[in-house]
């Protein structure tokens, strides 16, 4: 490695993902859109100067600050272009030659009483091959020329970005006759010589011209397909000028998918005071492992002086302390985090951007289905949806989730939509599961609440700290956690109806559809209430927790797309356990759910709606039109996966045990995913190894996959600690813990205000 300047790598490396998406060899490359260009550019002057090559690329360049743009006007003559509207001045000046033209207009930029350009892109070399016929004195004066301009370029540079564009190879069977003397021999002496001059007399290796040499990396994939031979084609002009865009811009504009070019961000105030409490857990968990090592040594082995034999301890279990399996756990907790910063903050590992491929995401899929259905095993009960069930749901609908992310199959449309039933699954199981344990349990209970909430956040809010991410950034946490405390509160309330109380009196079953209604009813008022919703998430300190960017948009249209799914996972809930207390279902071992008619009828419908609505998501056109029905719909496709998956007694009885494993940490791969497997906050791709993709797939997933699992079981164990069951210990715990989230909301508004 070159260290962490990726600009180095971005100017002189890369390969073709496809045929048109260049990938630079280190570093994510951002797509400028217009109104990005015009804030990255506002106020500033930039030159093109050189042939027509350096002609191209200015048309490429303005295309990105207006698309309107047509090359039109005196193609052998200066051609201006403005943006009034961010003050944005662009010039092409005709200089084809390097000679003493082009060395008296880059001399006069140098006096302190004209204003320089903020930009300055030069480069020039077939004319000189052309006109002098490729002779050998025209390379001489050549070198001449361009020495005498190298002085004055570096002295530019310190105070302007300077690039040296050099010359893109040709397609000597395409050239003319009046360029067949212009050969890619030539042309790579020519650009020998640039090199070598170029910054020779520079000390400072931060005022320097910059040498952009990828063009011609691109040339030699895309130059066949040019028009005469000589110029590049559109495609490989507008990746020139987006690489140009992305070595200026996107120090300034900071872009999350655009990690070339980027520092590495400075250390925030929390993330240094989590550094000395990690730190401090490591040691203090040393200093006691000594401690009991030592103790343990003395104790080891004792003699019998009677009897001159020696005596063994009994083998027991150690008593481990409260204190020790703390320090344990942050012990542990504190070399991972450690590992998520290097991943995703420190400029210390690759990044690359995602390509997608039809066969990049469906290979995979079908390799773990099969791996799935190899590790198939009996279940200890045969009820729908128990817990070896929902966990092999929840292992092989995360597993399809990761490769999706990883593979960049959201630009398929058929692929997201199906994607998107998934995730309203999980939220479906949040309905079911939870409307369950209280109907049933009639635990309303703070130890139950603070027990669900900490497994479900406490990843998520150590990652807020260590990766500086607001809280809404992972966007699924926040929703199963409000959407838990919704159903907390639904069935909390008075009248608190459980099983219990509704086996006495059947009109309980009505208070308890009634209060669902109003839960339908406070949804669909929030769903088409923008206005309503934002202000409610907008108080503070909600609005710390909710905001992305600035506001709550984000959260609002999250919460919108799944937001019947949970509602309709409480009432299969309340319709599958009341079918179950009345004994209208058969749940024995290779016992069909209903009879035998209806059970056929009903498979053969869910069969038909499951593929009815695969063809319609499979159809889908407008994203954001599908993305209108999907609350709606996305039921269907769940219920009939439920009803397929348990009518059949075998089917009921079995369940994948590879899936199971990965269903019980499907939380933590899901969080974890975007830091220390994917790459820039979900954007690109973590490379470990460079140079061998599948290979460095491998390797980032095993770790990811370790580390998921880990961290599952830190979890564990914190939970115990933070959330006991004696309730006085309990209060004080949380009062612990509002403390803690009063120190960490002080501490964030003092950042803030120092950013501002």
């Amino acid at each position: 490695f070159k260290g962490d300047d990726t600009c180095e790598y971005l100017l002189s490396s890369g390969r073709f993902l496809g045929e048109k998406v260049w990938q630079p060899h280190s570093c994510m490359m951002h797509k400028y859109k217009n109104s990005e260009a015009k804030n990255c550019l506002i106020d500033k002057h930039i030159v093109f100067i050189g042939d027509s090559r350096i002609r191209q690329l200015f048309y490429s360049f303005i295309k990105l600050i207006n698309p309107q743009v047509k090359e039109e006007g005196n193609k052998h003559g200066n051609i201006p272009f403005e943006d009034k509207s961010a003050s944005i001045k662009v010039d092409f000046l005709w200089y084809p030659e390097v000679n003493g033209s082009m060395r008296q207009r880059i001399k006069s930029w140098t006096e302190s009483s004209v204003a320089k350009p903020h930009i300055i892109v030069a480069g020039a070399a077939t004319w000189s091959i052309k006109i002098h016929n490729g002779s050998n004195e025209a390379l001489t004066q050549y070198k001449i020329n361009i020495t005498s301009i190298a002085p004055l370029l570096e002295k530019l540079a310190k105070s302007s970005d300077v690039y040296w564009v050099l010359q893109d190879p040709v397609y000597e069977d395409m050239l003319s006759d009046s360029r067949k003397m212009i050969t890619n021999e030539k042309i790579d002496a020519y650009n020998e010589a640039a090199v070598r001059i170029l910054n020779s007399s520079s000390r400072n290796s931060k005022a320097k011209v910059k040498v952009f040499s990828v063009s011609k990396l691109i040339a030699q994939e895309t130059i066949m397909k040019s028009a005469d031979g000589l110029h590049l084609p559109e495609s490989s002009r507008d990746t020139n000028a987006m690489i140009l865009m992305n070595v200026y811009c996107n120090k300034i504009m900071k872009p999350i998918d655009g990690s070339c070019c980027q520092p590495q961000p400075p250390l925030t105030l929390i993330q240094k005071l989590a550094f000395c409490f990690f730190t401090l857990s490591i040691i203090g968990y040393l200093i006691i492992n000594l401690i009991h090592r030592n103790n343990f040594r003395k104790s080891k082995s004792c003699t019998d002086l009677e009897s001159g034999e020696e005596k063994k301890p009994a083998i027991s279990t150690p008593n481990v302390s409260t204190l020790e399996m703390l320090l344990h756990s942050f012990c542990k907790l504190g070399l991972i985090m450690t590992y998520f910063y290097l991943c995703d903050r420190a400029n210390l590992f690759m990044k690359e951007n995602k390509f997608y491929t039809h066969s990049s995401f469906f290979i995979p899929i079908v390799y773990i289905l099969v791996l799935g259905v190899f590790y198939t095993e009996n279940t200890k009960e045969t009820k729908v949806l128990n817990r070896e069930q929902t966990d092999e749901w929840k292992g092989w609908m995360q597993l399809v989730i990761l490769i999706y992310h990883i593979s960049g199959a959201s630009t398929f449309l058929p692929v997201y939509m199906h994607i998107r039933v998934l995730v309203a699954a999980y939220l479906f199981q949040t309905g079911y599961g939870h409307f369950s344990y209280f109907w049933l349990k009639g635990d309303f209970g703070v130890y139950r609440v603070c027990q669900v909430l900490f497994r479900l956040n406490f990843l998520v809010v150590v990652l807020c700290i260590v990766m500086d991410r607001p809280y809404q950034f992972y966007y699924f946490v926040p929703l199963v956690t409000v959407w838990f405390m919704i159903i907390y509160v639904t069935l909390a309330i008075w009248p608190q109806i459980v099983q219990k109380k509704a086996n006495g009196n059947c009109l309980w079953h009505f208070g308890l559809l009634l209060k669902l209604i109003c839960l339908l009813t406070c949804i669909y008022f929030l769903s088409y209430s923008q206005g309503a919703f934002e202000k409610i998430f907008s108080f503070w300190p909600l609005s710390k927790c909710f905001e992305l960017n600035g506001n709550v948009y984000e959260w609002w249209f999250r919460w919108k797309l799944d937001r019947y799914v949970v509602f309709h996972g409480m009432l299969f809930a309340f319709i599958y356990l009341a079918l179950q207390k009345r004994q209208m279902i058969s749940e024995g071992k290779g016992d069909p759910l209903f009879s035998n008619r209806v059970s056929n009828v009903l498979l053969f419908i869910s069969i038909i709606s499951f593929l009815t609505y695969s063809i319609w998501a499979s159809s889908c056109k407008n994203k954001t039109e599908c993305n209108e029905l999907h609350p709606s719909v996305s039921v269907v496709q769940i219920l009939a996966f439920i009803l397929i998956r348990n009518i059949p007694g075998y089917v009921r009885s079995v369940y994948s045990s590879f899936f199971a494993w990965f269903g019980k940490i499907s939380l933590e791969l899901f969080i974890c995913q975007y830091h220390i497997w994917l790459a820039a906050d979900t954007k690109g791709i973590l490379v470990l190894i460079p140079g061998y993709p599948m290979f460095n797939v491998l390797v980032s997933t095993f770790i990811f996959v370790c580390v998921a699992h880990e961290i599952s079981q830190i979890t564990n164990d914190l939970a115990q600690i933070v959330v006991p069951k004696d309730s006085s210990t309990l209060l004080k715990r949380l009062l612990c813990v509002a403390g803690f989230f009063s120190g960490l909301l002080f501490f964030s508004a003092m950042q803030d205000q120092s950013r501002h």
